[in-house]
């Protein structure tokens, strides 16, 4: 990491980012009930054991964004692009401290026979039941120190298990939460 990436972003400033994209993979499970599959990362680096879209950097061979995701989400947890459909292109976000810019796309997929994660990038896959998250008891917020920001920060959260969907994919996933409730895209 280059000292600009580590640098926190400061008014006036805009730095360099990494294009990077993820896939929002939802779909009805055998009881009809609508889930979004998110990933653990594998311990270590920089979002090491956080929740996340699966998804990453742009390669070099990708022709864009979308080609980012699906290969990712390919090679991430055995999700063949064959077995998605692309229904909404959402809002870029930038992270606010590592330098990434994402950009997501909300997919209806059908679920694999089994998902087949990159031990060395997926600690686990997630199938989340969708309504769950949009109850208050999952909704939380805390103050937070990490090493590359500037000091302690509140941050937003969901509560996910054991776990806490927070940062650049909360931001991506909460406001979309009540849209797929009130059934504006088809799954």
């Amino acid at each position: 990491m280059t000292e600009a990436q580590s640098r926190p972003e400061s008014a006036g400033s805009e730095p360099q980012r990494r294009e990077s994209a993820v896939l929002v993979p939802v779909f009805r499970d055998r009881d009809a009930v609508l889930r979004v599959v998110l990933v653990r990362r594998a311990p270590g680096g920089l979002h090491g054991g956080q929740l996340a879209f699966p998804g990453g950097t742009r390669a070099p061979g990708d022709v864009d964004a979308l080609d980012t995701a699906l290969r990712e989400a390919e090679e991430e947890i055995g999700l063949a692009r064959a077995n998605v459909e692309v229904i909404a292109t959402l809002p870029p976000i930038a992270t606010r401290t590592s330098g990434y810019r994402i950009e997501p796309f909300l997919a209806r997929i059908t679920r694999p026979s089994s998902w087949k994660p990159e031990p060395r990038e997926v600690a686990e896959v997630l199938e989340i039941e969708i309504e769950t998250l949009a109850r208050p008891e999952s909704r939380g917020a805390a103050i937070e120190t990490f090493p590359t920001w500037p000091g302690p920060q509140r941050i937003e959260f969901l509560r996910v298990g054991a776990h806490r969907l927070w940062g650049a994919s909360y931001r991506i996933f909460e406001p979309l939460v009540p849209r797929l409730l009130a059934g504006e895209w088809k799954f």
